[in-house]
């Protein structure tokens, strides 16, 4: 299986060819030759210690520069200097997308889940021919930064099949602290302008919020149409009438129909959308 530098020609595809790849586990040592050949820059077997590990990804780091190639990687570096508050290369070319999306809602309510199935739908039609789903689309998709920590899971990619959407639909997911949108203006616009190729611009952008309490609603500033994503069970008459992220609503997405009250949540938001 270790036959051709396939990693190589991997990154180098995607515009970071200078990328090591390491691997550790029960390698056979007959295989670690041919793991070299195969693009594999170092092997850690059973008996490498954490800190020979630790120095090697330590040694692999080197000061992140605003310049790292072309195509996706260049893209994914763009963004996260923006969203670190940092400056973008000159040259960056900014575009905003034909159409903006924002998708929010409760943490739980299936955003990412209905996020995902929006892309495979878009890329589907994209593919048919159909005029309304030109380009590709891309998502930006925001996780809760820990506040003890500042990591985040980052796990909203996990519903989206990429095995069938391929290089059609560009996935970012970004954490941030409460609604911290600052960067998301630039972040917009340099993924609209990623790509001079109608083709292959990337004419709809999904943006996926943090999992959303009753009084966030920033994101609505940012986009151009706001789906809020709700679920039966969230609560009485009150409550909705609490709610001020149902106010940003463009479109309510009654989500997990199957549970019950069903019936009931799409009652009372029709009485909020007074219909």
């Amino acid at each position: 299986p270790y036959t051709d530098t396939h990693w190589s020609r991997f990154f180098a595809e995607v515009g970071r060819p200078d990328l090591p790849v390491y691997m550790g586990g029960i390698l056979p040592q007959e295989d670690l030759e041919a793991l070299a050949k195969a693009g594999i820059s170092k092997c850690f077997t059973t008996g490498t210690g954490l800190i020979d590990i630790v120095n090697a990804v330590r040694e692999a780091t080197k000061q992140r520069g605003d310049q790292v190639g072309s195509g996706t990687a260049q893209l994914a570096r763009d963004i996260s200097l923006a969203h670190d508050s940092k400056p973008v290369r000159k040259g960056a070319v900014r575009r905003r997308p034909r159409r903006v999306i924002g998708v929010t809602g409760s943490p739980g309510a299936g955003k990412s889940t209905l996020v995902a199935q929006l892309v495979g739908e878009f890329t589907r039609r994209a593919r048919a021919g159909d005029a309304r789903c030109r380009g590709r689309c891309g998502v930006v998709a925001f996780d809760p930064m820990s506040p003890i920590t500042s990591g985040a899971l980052l796990g909203d990619r996990l519903r989206v099949d990429f095995n069938s959407l391929g290089e059609s639909v560009y996935y970012r997911s970004l954490a941030i602290s409460g609604e911290d949108y600052h960067a998301l203006p630039e972040v917009i616009e340099l993924i609209g302008g990623a790509h001079a190729d109608p083709a292959q611009a990337f004419d709809t952008l999904f943006v996926e919020t943090v999992g959303a309490g009753q009084n966030e609603t920033r994101i609505r500033q940012f986009v151009d149409f706001t789906a809020v994503v709700l679920t039966p069970g969230m609560g009485d008459a009150v409550q909705m009438d609490k709610a001020g992220i149902l106010e940003i609503a463009d479109v309510f997405v009654c989500n997990k129909a199957d549970h019950p009250g069903e019936n009931e949540l799409v009652r009372d938001l029709r009485d909020v959308a007074g219909k």
